[in-house]
């Protein structure tokens, strides 16, 4: 009898893999032609906006920098002065190349001017006045178990600082008077419900926030959502471009309308990046590209490692080696 419930359980192993479903293009245009070159150590810890290496180099926006952490340390952020912000991911953090014992873990951090904006791990926000080593504003908010890896930083917007919480919320503060003024809920029902994305379109003042199951848009005149269960997400100048988890990539208006959309049937987008059109880094080893107008999609054969961490900064791809797109 354990040898037949053996067997059974056999069969339906197996049949669960053969059953699992991967995107599988019916032709390509080939390799995209990319410039590539090597990356030194392999992605120890990424958020949005860089990445450090095994080594403690950090990649940011700007590229490889020949910066190095020390040991323990994992990147957060740049300050509007060019200076490297890191955590130990217990009480300490780097700014530059001084450290700051914070007494906890920091999670996200912004500097602007002598204001830093810390978020940390047990979902607490600060505002501290680094000249006078003072904290005008501090907000315990309730503690969120279950959060998406994507943590995203405190934003400086003009006179307010824009605190996206682990519970699905953005906390506005005033920094004139170090109060908050706003306090918007974006998911407070969804169960992975952090802030994973936060943007300002400054064109129009618009705000475009997401969870990893809803986007919203809060501009002067009203707050706009929709839901979507998004892998990834980007803004480019006035449009919105999501790739969602059932395959379908979407070019939104600043107010949430859907302009156009493409599906790509079991598909699972890693990221998203835009140079002179759209691309989509599909986890089989494809690359998709669209035109700004979705009228011409191709997709092309793209060599990474799929076991690796993988992270596009402006028109490069950081994973076993760098990547710039055309």
């Amino acid at each position: 009898m354990k040898y037949l419930l053996f067997a059974l359980s056999f069969i339906l192993v197996l049949t669960g893999c053969s059953s699992k479903k991967y995107f599988e293009p019916e032709d390509t245009e080939g390799d995209l032609k990319v410039q590539t070159e090597s990356i030194p150590y392999d992605i120890k810890s990424m958020n949005r906006v860089g990445a450090t290496l095994e080594n403690g180099q950090v990649i940011t926006k700007d590229g490889l920098s020949e910066f190095k952490l020390p040991e323990n340390f994992d990147f957060l952020n740049v300050s509007e002065d060019g200076k490297v912000i890191a955590t130990n991911n217990k009480d300490k953090i780097l700014i530059g190349e001084e450290e700051l014992t914070i007494g906890d873990v920091v999670i996200a951090a912004s500097l602007k001017d002598d204001r830093l904006a810390l978020i940390y791990s047990n979902n607490t926000i600060e505002l501290i006045d680094m000249v006078n080593n003072k904290t005008l504003f501090k907000e315990y908010q309730p503690i969120s178990l279950a959060n998406d890896t994507r943590v995203t930083n405190p934003h400086f917007m003009g006179n307010l600082v824009l605190f996206p919480t682990l519970n699905g919320k953005v906390i506005i503060v005033s920094k004139a008077s170090n109060e908050a003024v706003k306090n918007i809920s974006v998911d407070p029902d969804g169960k992975f419900n952090n802030i994973i994305f936060l943007d300002v379109i400054q064109s129009l003042q618009t705000l475009i926030v997401a969870t990893p199951n809803k986007i919203v848009s809060i501009s002067p005149k009203e707050i706009l959502a929709k839901d979507y269960e998004l892998r990834d997400i980007l803004v480019n100048k006035e449009d919105v471009f999501i790739a969602t988890i059932d395959g379908q990539i979407i070019k939104l208006s600043p107010y949430l309308e859907e302009v156009s959309k493409s599906k790509y049937k079991y598909s699972k987008i890693h990221s998203l990046a835009y140079t002179n059109s759209l691309y989509a880094i599909e986890s089989q080893g494809y690359i998709i590209n669209i035109s700004d107008d979705f009228t011409s999609k191709k997709v092309y054969d793209f060599d990474f490692d799929n076991e690796e961490r993988l992270i596009v900064l402006g028109n490069k791809v950081y994973n076993n080696k760098i990547i710039t797109l055309p």
